[in-house]
């Protein structure tokens, strides 16, 4: 099977050497996903909600490019910097998934590449339908 690196045009992506998405057949894995918008910058300082939000739309984005959806997601993680955080999160999470309903693990982790980071977001997705007329399936 063919494999699709994703980007989402982060700067850590040449640095570190990762794709915001990796497809593989109708596989597709996100990786952490930081609250960053198309230009590097973190958005919604000091707001969990916002910056939840900023996650699930790159992750919404990726998924596109990869010609899947949310409706495809069948695994999530959110990973907070305070646990305390986690309803917050998760209420913004269920906008987006409440009738896909995938599995999800919430965890407390002890900091992330930038302090003003609260969460990042990881999802898994396996493709329903493929496409042929998209070049990604």
């Amino acid at each position: 099977m063919e494999r699709v690196l994703i980007s989402s045009g982060s700067p850590y992506e040449d640095t570190i050497g990762f794709s915001r998405a990796v497809r593989v057949g109708p596989y597709i894995t996100i990786g952490g996903t930081a609250p960053m918008d198309a230009n590097g910058n973190t958005v919604g300082v000091g707001d969990i909600e916002v910056q939840t939000k900023q996650c699930l739309e790159t992750i919404k984005s990726a998924l596109e490019q990869a010609g899947s959806s949310l409706e495809d997601v069948v695994r999530t993680r959110m990973m907070l910097v305070d646990i305390k955080d986690w309803k917050e999160a998760a209420e913004v999470r269920a906008v987006y998934f409440k009738n896909i309903k995938p599995v999800d693990t919430i965890m407390q982790v002890s900091g992330f590449i930038d302090r003003d980071w609260l969460i990042e977001i990881e999802v898994d997705a396996i493709m329903n339908k493929i496409d042929n007329n998209n070049p990604y399936t």
